[in-house]
């Protein structure tokens, strides 16, 4: 019986973890292939999740080692699939970073408030804006440093007044009245560097979710091991 208990509780699991996710929906974009900005290669994602009148946001500079400024992420663009065009910042957190001149290795500092800001009623959505706010040229996404813990490629851009950084990834929560679980976002477009303009739109990817991957794995070992004892069983 011992068995038919851990299915059960391996399917239960299934069943709630399906149950969490009417409560959530996500939605995740990259930046495509290939893609530049400032002349230099960028790359960058980002997670939107849905929930009852929230968006929450991760965005991640996934550019390793960069060189210029102009690779770092500054600004976000999204779309809804309910037509939003406005909302509120109710919080938002990054982990700072600082970059040594000298040596080109880096500290990191307290996690604190992005110092971004919401422009609402932009390319039909909204936009997470730090240019048009009082924090820049501070608190740009960059990317992670070399496999040798450096920012090795650096230029003069990246080892002066735009120190802290954020640590590869920032966090947001949006309130937008009308939001549900079963909205979508429909676009989301990238800025990168301290001047406006510099846009990369968005490639969607559906990618399962990790607590699903391990729910539905449970199942299935559950199931596994089931048989193999019922084998045992009748032997």
């Amino acid at each position: 019986m011992g068995h038919l208990r851990f299915v059960s509780a391996a399917l239960g699991a299934l069943a709630c973890g399906v149950a969490m996710q009417v409560n959530a929906a996500s939605d995740t974009f990259i930046t495509p292939s290939g893609s530049m900005a400032g002349g230099q290669p960028v790359d960058a994602s980002v997670l939107f999740t849905t929930g009852a009148g929230t968006v929450t946001i991760t965005l991640n500079n996934l550019e390793a080692n960069p060189r210029s400024a102009s690779q770092t992420l500054s600004d976000l663009f999204f779309t809804l699939s309910d037509g939003a065009t406005t909302g509120t910042l109710a919080s938002s957190s990054g982990q700072e970073l600082t970059i040594n001149p000298t040596t080109r290795a880096f500290t990191l500092g307290s996690t604190v408030s992005t110092g971004w800001g919401l422009n609402t009623g932009v390319m039909g959505g909204l936009q997470l804006d730090l240019l048009s706010t009082s924090t820049p040229p501070k608190h740009t996404i960059i990317g992670p440093p070399d496999m040798t813990g450096l920012y090795s490629n650096a230029n003069s851009s990246l080892l002066g007044n735009h120190n802290p950084f954020l640590n590869q990834t920032a966090s947001f929560t949006v309130d937008i009245s009308g939001v549900t679980p079963t909205t979508t976002i429909t676009g989301a477009t990238f800025s990168f560097g301290t001047s406006p303009g510099s846009n990369v739109i968005g490639t969607p990817t559906s990618v399962p979710e990790p607590a699903s991957l391990g729910l539905l794995g449970m199942g299935l070992a559950g199931l596994g091991l089931a048989r193999r004892r019922s084998r045992k069983t009748q032997a």
